[in-house]
């Protein structure tokens, strides 16, 4: 029960960081020395991002047919605050955006994040750009949902995200004036892929429901471009499989 205890809190607080923007006093990044194959010798806290066995981002293929429940999204409108945290451009909701429903498991969102090109790939293709939906439950339990954006339109809610990205890194901004819907942000059909995996940056911490959106949304190449100023590989390489079951919704 220790264990078990021990195990969520760290998986929490791990759930914390990423979603909001911190990051363990270590550093590291997605290049040279302090890269992701060097991840898990710059700290004892990043030790499973080298021996861990349920590591992310995968490739998906092999997916067997499951009967999954219906994801239901119950997020609400929330004030804007986003940070440039060296990594990414993250955005925390601070639990007032509401909540994701898989089963009877309800997952609050904490937070989310963007990644270009996309960490993950369907039957070895990555999508332009990912956006990572973190999700925590009450007990917990860690839930990230993917959302795939391939070049095409442009994306209202991505325009006024990256109208309000903070030009300093480490710089976090509030606009209580400008309230955010992340419905904008999730495709008409919500069918998934799912399976268990981790952290994909530092510390690693397995122990996450990753859902993986089969279809994907679009972004213009404008807005791709205005990221990729900022952050143009910000991506951890596929990791090994190990024998793990993809679930995929019909």
């Amino acid at each position: 029960m220790l264990y078990k205890t021990i195990a969520t809190l760290t998986l929490t607080f791990a759930a914390l960081q990423v979603s909001a923007g911190s990051g363990h006093d270590s550093h590291w990044s997605y290049t040279d020395n302090t890269g992701p194959t060097h991840w898990g010798s710059l700290s004892t806290e990043y030790i499973t991002c080298d021996s861990g066995q349920q590591q992310s981002p995968i490739d998906i293929t092999n997916s067997i047919k499951t009967d999954l429940p219906k994801l239901q999204f119950n997020y609400q409108q929330f004030p804007l605050t986003i940070i440039n945290n060296g990594h990414t451009i993250a955005i925390k909701t601070k639990n007032v955006a509401g909540s994701l429903t898989v089963g009877d498991q309800s997952y609050k969102i904490i937070g989310f994040h963007s990644h270009s090109p996309s960490e993950g790939a369907i039957n070895g293709k990555h999508a332009d750009m990912v956006m990572h939906l973190v999700h925590k439950s009450d007990a917990g339990k860690i839930a990230v949902v993917a959302v795939y954006f391939n070049k095409g339109e442009a994306n209202p809610l991505i325009t006024t995200l990256w109208d309000m990205i903070p030009k300093k890194i480490n710089e976090v901004e509030h606009h209580s004036d400008i309230q955010i819907d992340i419905t904008k942000m999730l495709p008409a059909d919500t069918n998934y892929y799912t399976y268990d995996g981790s952290f994909t940056t530092p510390p690693c911490t397995e122990g996450v429901k990753w859902i993986v959106l089969k279809q994907a949304m679009t972004i213009s190449t404008a807005q791709l471009e205005q990221y990729k100023k900022l952050y143009s590989n910000n991506v951890r390489p596929l990791q090994p499989l190990n024998g793990r079951k993809i679930s995929s919704s019909n």
